[in-house]
């Protein structure tokens, strides 16, 4: 019998489990700290837990926790990229990032991804598959405990799409800002999509404080079909109708992530396309030059064309600003770390190989 996995799960579950193993129910509030609050890595160090109740958890449940394959720290700002190792042997990334606001993490929420988008290394080998709620946590959980610092703010802008494991990630929300846990507000989540209408309008009707941010990269269709592949099925006036009712039903304003790429997307004309395709929303425009990705041919817009998309836009009366980049001498990009290491891995070249 396959084990289940304790730590996706909810209190109220592990209650219920506890229940039906005959144990006390004031046992599922230690556990449930133990492992989202004090960040145990095994059941092991539970002090305050029984030993054969330790025991019996061993047999019955698996216990995520990811292993640290390799770190790299900026030598520009700090920020450090990880790569953990899954219990399967598959791979993801995550970022730390530290601000005066406080230390963000960007997470990875699946191995690989099958969208396509054109600019981005984690899509390159396709989708291996979801993480479940428990694997995301532990990218959080791992990185705490290895710098020693609180994580105020959570986005899901790693590996993979997000809303292309919808279960998995409503389930990550919900134990990322319980009380019991480390209680990460949810206005301090970003859930990044690349646009996946059904879903969004799913996410909608969950009426959580999350900030959704959708990757757009191009203000009309046609070019937006050439970047990404998911526009092929869903068209601008489908997204902007969706962004709209997403900001009906949750009073959250919607950010539209656009990365700048040198004579693709970052003329005068693309700014006020965008400016005109946006207007009347509420929302804020997140203007990101484009990391280079080896496999592709993308180059980053000059400093002087992104300063000059974002005064169109201000003087369009659309509130944007320019991603602060980071880490950009430790592969900065989506995928580039965990690409490399499947390059040049022969347990990552066969891993690669089943997931296309």
């Amino acid at each position: 019998m396959e084990k289940k996995d304790i730590k996706s799960l909810t209190l109220e579950e592990l209650k219920a489990e506890m229940a039906a193993a005959g144990e006390k129910s004031f046992r599922a509030a230690q556990l449930y700290e133990w492992m989202h609050r004090k960040l145990s890595r095994s059941f092991k160090e539970m002090t305050n837990i029984p030993l054969a109740m330790k025991e019996k958890c061993g047999e019955s449940y698996h216990y995520t926790a990811l292993q640290t394959a390799a770190v790299q720290e900026s030598a520009i700002d700090g920020t450090k990229k990880y790569l953990f190792a899954l219990s399967d042997g598959n791979m993801v990334e995550s970022v730390w990032m530290r601000y005066k606001h406080g230390n963000s993490v960007c997470i990875s929420s699946q191995a690989g991804c099958r969208m396509g988008c054109r600019f981005c290394a984690s899509t390159l080998g396709g989708l291996v598959r979801n993480l479940t709620p428990s694997e995301m946590l532990d990218q959080i959980y791992a990185i705490t405990l290895e710098t020693g610092e609180r994580v105020s703010n959570v986005v899901l802008m790693g590996s993979g799409e997000p809303l292309d494991n919808y279960e998995n990630l409503l389930r990550f929300i919900t134990l990322l800002t319980d009380e019991n846990g480390l209680h990460i507000s949810q206005r301090n989540v970003t859930v990044s999509t690349c646009g996946i209408v059904p879903a969004m309008r799913s996410l909608a009707q969950e009426k959580l404080q999350i900030t959704l941010a959708l990757s757009l990269h191009a203000a009309t269709d046609e070019k937006r079909r050439e970047l990404m592949p998911i526009a092929n099925q869903y068209s601008l006036a489908e997204l902007m109708d969706c962004c709209a009712y997403y900001f009906e039903q949750t009073g959250r304003r919607i950010t539209f992530e656009y990365s700048l790429v040198r004579n693709v997307n970052d003329t005068r004309k693309d700014a006020e396309t965008l400016a005109a395709l946006i207007r009347g929303l509420n929302c804020h425009v997140n203007l990101i030059p484009v990391n280079p990705v080896r496999e592709r041919d993308y180059v980053q817009s000059e400093r002087q064309a992104v300063e000059a998309f974002a005064a169109i836009l201000e003087k369009k009366g659309i509130n944007a600003t320019v991603r602060r980049e980071m880490g950009r001498d430790i592969d900065g990009a989506c995928g580039q770390l965990r690409r490399r290491f499947l390059d040049n891995s022969p347990a990552g070249t066969k891993m690669n190989g089943k997931s296309g």
